[in-house]
């Protein structure tokens, strides 16, 4: 490596490292809503479907500000964006904990906490990440960011059920907005200077144009549907699995024990695809990780359920969790660039929440007319495979060659 690749990746480090630490507390608590579902729902009165519904609306107005959010940093820089969303988020917070009936909780939990999850995310800090390292680097810098993100889901989730036992689950609720006021100095380590990471010509087109050129390709459409797939089932594990756990008689300490090795486990997960990714096309990685996952929660629901297949289930699962979020926004750059990467990622990051949206809202929907997971288990099966097959064919261009 020249020197001045070196100084390239050497500046980006401190922005990496707080880019990083902004998806551990965002992801992080976010991943503990799932801990909030059957202590809320049995002291309000309410069924599993009203809290459902919160979570699935956060998910959908999250995914519908992505792209606008993703589009403010790429014109005036993430720092700004970030902030707001760490206020934003925490406010959220608050909301949920005050007792004022089910307005107020779903204002809180479904459309505060999801403008706050857009402008604290994946698209708008790996948008701004792209632009700061060479493309070659491109790939590994998100597996490392998303890896450490993804050590949130296992260190803030047995602090969310201590304090849950601790301070009940309204003053949890206030002592996690604190901790997401901390994202705010954290975005001023994200710089605003742009990098020539890229040894192609500069991109020079404008928003419309990178519009038009997404919309008018095939294989923007078949990576977004692909993703899709993977916003139902990581949503609807990490908020109904504590609940399908004590269902079959499980305690509910494990499914706090299995969301956190999910985290754990996809610290090496995000990792290895980010360096594969690097290395190999990633479309076909994101085909083989959908279908391992599909044969994995085939296998969990067609055994008995019990406290040692749930940990099995989460260590295996914590390979494939969120290892797809670089090697999608990594398609993304790859194929469309770094200029415009935080909207057309943010694009890309609705259909995601579209599927979150219907894995959190349809499971407590299914269950309250059916009185089992079973056939929300069924329909992530199914996406497993039809996201296998929607992107394997696409075509990946070598990294920096702007489509």
């Amino acid at each position: 490596m020249t020197d001045g690749q070196t100084l390239k990746w050497n500046g980006a480090g401190f922005a990496v490292a707080c880019g990083a630490l902004i998806l551990l507390f965002s992801l992080g608590i976010r991943h503990g809503f799932g801990l909030f579902l059957q202590p809320i729902s049995l002291e309000q009165g309410w069924g599993r479907e009203t809290f459902a519904f919160s979570i699935a609306l956060q998910n959908l107005v999250w995914g519908i500000s992505q792209p606008f959010a993703g589009m403010l940093a790429d014109r005036f820089g993430a720092k700004q964006i970030i902030v707001l969303g760490a206020l934003v988020y925490a406010a959220g917070l608050w909301a949920m904990s005050q007792v004022a009936g089910e307005v107020v909780f779903i204002l809180g939990a479904g459309v505060l906490i999801g403008l706050g999850l857009a402008g604290t995310t994946f698209p708008v800090i790996f948008g701004a990440i792209s632009r700061l390292v060479r493309p070659e680097q491109r790939s590994m810098a998100m597996g490392i960011t998303m890896s450490v993100g993804s050590f949130g889901q296992f260190a803030l989730l047995p602090m969310t059920l201590g304090l849950i036992g601790f301070l009940d689950w309204d003053g949890a609720l206030l002592a996690l907005s604190a901790f997401a006021l901390l994202m705010a100095p954290l975005a001023f380590g994200i710089t605003r200077v742009d990098v020539a990471a890229s040894t192609a010509a500069p991109d020079t087109s404008t928003v419309r144009e990178a519009l038009s050129g997404a919309f008018g390709s095939r294989d923007f459409w078949l990576l977004s549907l692909g993703f899709f797939a993977c916003g139902f089932q990581v949503v609807f594990i990490a908020v109904h699995l504590p609940a399908f756990l004590a269902d079959e008689g499980v305690d509910v300490s494990v499914a706090t024990v299995v969301l956190a090795l999910i985290g754990l486990v996809n610290i090496l997960g995000s990792y290895l695809a980010g360096l594969w990714g690097g290395r190999l096309r990633k479309p076909m990685l994101l085909s083989w990780i959908y279908l391992a996952r599909g044969a994995l929660i085939a296998g969990f629901v067609l055994m008995p359920v019990t406290a040692a297949s749930a940990y099995v289930f989460g260590a295996l699962m914590g390979l494939f969790w969120l290892s797809t979020v670089p090697l999608t926004n990594g398609t993304v750059a790859s194929v469309w660039g770094v200029k415009h990467m935080s909207m057309l990622g943010g694009i890309v990051f609705f259909a995601h929440q579209l599927g979150s949206f219907a894995g959190g809202w349809m499971g407590g929907w299914l269950y309250d007319r059916t009185g089992s997971y079973d056939m929300a288990w069924g329909l992530a099966i199914g996406l497993s495979l039809l996201a296998a097959a929607l992107n394997w064919p696409i075509y990946e261009r070598p990294e920096g060659k702007v489509a």
